[in-house]
């Protein structure tokens, strides 16, 4: 069988019932089938393009991208994805909209839905508020739906909220199955998710706690490093523990980043702002206290600057798996001697791993049109075969 296939047979045995016409908040609430779905179209998505078949699956329709907060990864990977599958897209500024009149979430969310099929919603900088609004679209829609004011469901896609980075953990994830050879080489192989200096503050947590909410369900040594102070959110601390011991992994916290990296196979060094100091944060904007802003950041970037030996250094990464761990970053990283006097990496560091890093955020891309498909389409599998017999060129081919 060709590795296409293989994949669609793969995807056959996989309940995916669930996924259609639903929306895709946080990793640890789907099944383990539904995370090897996305996998799997992922690269049954990247294969037909590679050999110039077309994958769109619409001939018409938007995906509508609302970013709260900057992205270029993330952005472009949503709409790379969208038009993968043949959906345009349209990007809802608020600043340019009604909702800086007051207009409701309610009625945001259906105005912009008459004709779209995927919303995709970037809101990751306040604590208890940007995956509840994700909530309130997706309940807004679904109601509007039901009552015959859209044609069709739009579902929901998290590209990143205060709790959860899925799309980015699942292409980390994907990267990684592929750097070893197939996700059943993962059971044991330790990765070591570590703080480190950053020159700047309030980095969201969310790609910290995807990755620990993630990993550990892959049977996985997840070791996750801070210094005191920095912790993440404790429920989501809890769901990592609790995965681990159902799926025989292990999810330890220290704060010893060399004890976190010694004999790790991948490292994962990525700075983020402490849980309490995020929701303190919440709290001031929502009061409008902007000297009380003024006043949080300066007290962050001065507790910041009394870890500056957390850097992803040669050194430190001598201590990894014979000296040759896998680096992951979801970028952009702060490099030392590059993009900032002192940071998370060492230029060198980084230079070294610059390819598999541009190789991991590839992934992206196609892990977000496979959730879009498999929301989309009931049999998903039948979906990709028929895309294949279809056959129709993606460039046009000069004969």
């Amino acid at each position: 069988m060709s590795d296409f296939k293989n994949l669609v047979e793969k995807l056959k045995n996989l309940k995916t019932q669930d996924m259609f016409m639903n929306d895709f908040f946080l990793t640890w609430e789907k099944t383990d089938d539904e995370l090897n779905a996305v996998w799997t179209v992922a690269d049954a998505l990247r294969d037909l393009r590679q050999r110039n078949i077309s994958t769109k699956v619409f001939d018409s329709g938007l995906g509508i991208s609302l970013f709260r907060d900057n992205s270029t990864r993330t952005r472009f990977s949503f709409a790379s994805a969208c038009n993968l599958l043949g959906l345009e897209v349209q990007d809802l500024d608020e600043g340019k909209s009604q909702i800086a009149h007051g207009e409701t979430v309610r009625e945001t969310a259906n105005m912009i839905s008459f004709m779209a099929d995927i919303i995709g919603i970037r809101d990751d900088m306040y604590i208890g508020k940007g995956n509840a609004y994700m909530h309130e679209v997706a309940d807004s829609v679904e109601a509007g739906y039901k009552d015959g004011v859209l044609e069709q469901r739009p579902t929901l896609v998290n590209l990143q909220c205060d709790i959860d980075h899925p799309t980015q953990c699942m292409a980390d994830a994907l990267h990684v199955i592929h750097e070893f050879g197939g996700i059943e080489n993962l059971k044991g192989k330790k990765i070591a998710m570590s703080w480190a200096y950053s020159p700047s503050y309030g980095k969201p947590l969310s790609v910290p706690q995807g990755v620990i909410g993630l990993f550990t369900r892959l049977g996985m040594d997840v070791v996750l490093a801070h210094p005191e102070g920095y912790e993440v959110m404790p429920e989501v601390a809890e769901v990592a523990k609790k995965q681990a011991a159902e799926c025989g992994g292990k999810f330890t916290i220290t704060n010893d980043m060399k004890e976190a990296f010694k004999d790790a196979d991948i490292v994962y060094p990525k700075s983020w702002a402490p849980f309490a100091a995020m929701e303190k944060r919440t709290n001031l904007y929502a009061e409008g206290d902007s000297e009380g802003i003024k006043a949080l950041e300066k007290e962050l970037l001065a507790q910041n600057a009394n870890h500056k030996d957390w850097a992803c250094t040669e050194e430190m990464m001598k201590l990894t798996k014979d000296g040759k761990a896998l680096y992951l970053h979801c970028l952009p990283a702060d490099i030392t001697g590059v993009s900032c006097k002192e940071g998370e990496v060492d230029g060198s560091v980084f230079d070294r791993y610059r390819d598999p890093l541009y190789k991991e955020a590839s992934f992206k891309p196609y892990v977000i049109a496979a959730m879009i498909l498999l929301e989309k389409f009931k049999d998903p599998a039948k979906v990709l075969e028929q895309l294949e017999a279809r056959g129709q060129d993606r460039i046009f081919s000069e004969k």
